[in-house]
């Protein structure tokens, strides 16, 4: 199943690549809620973070340091950021290959709206 995040590893689709090697690809948000935003994505294809299997721990760690090295390079490690990782639709994933938004530049609010 190929999505749209793989065509824009494979360089089918542009994107505003920030970072990319043989194992994962950032790039920023199309539509972004902060002033970063940047999405960190395995280049293999991982529907949802329940398809994580045992030995892509060191992928997922990884997408981790990477997310922390981006937001020092974006000037927000020392303001504060947000890692998100929604899995399924309850979760409001809406592309089914994984991915983590870094999101920062300004104040986040509270992380879940409360009903």
């Amino acid at each position: 199943m190929s999505t749209i995040f793989s065509k824009i590893v494979s360089g089918e689709i542009p994107a505003d690549i920030v970072y990319q090697d043989e194992r994962i690809t950032c790039f920023r948000d199309i539509n972004p809620a902060a002033p970063v935003h940047i999405l960190i994505i395995p280049n293999k294809e991982i529907p949802t973070l329940n398809d994580l299997q045992d030995d892509d721990e060191a992928l997922a760690g990884y997408m981790l340091l990477t997310a922390r090295k981006l937001a020092k390079q974006e000037g927000i490690d020392e303001s504060g950021y947000r890692l998100i990782m929604n899995c399924n639709r309850d979760g409001n994933q809406e592309v089914f290959h994984l991915h983590l938004h870094l999101i920062g530049g300004r104040p986040l609010g509270t992380m879940v709206a409360r009903k």
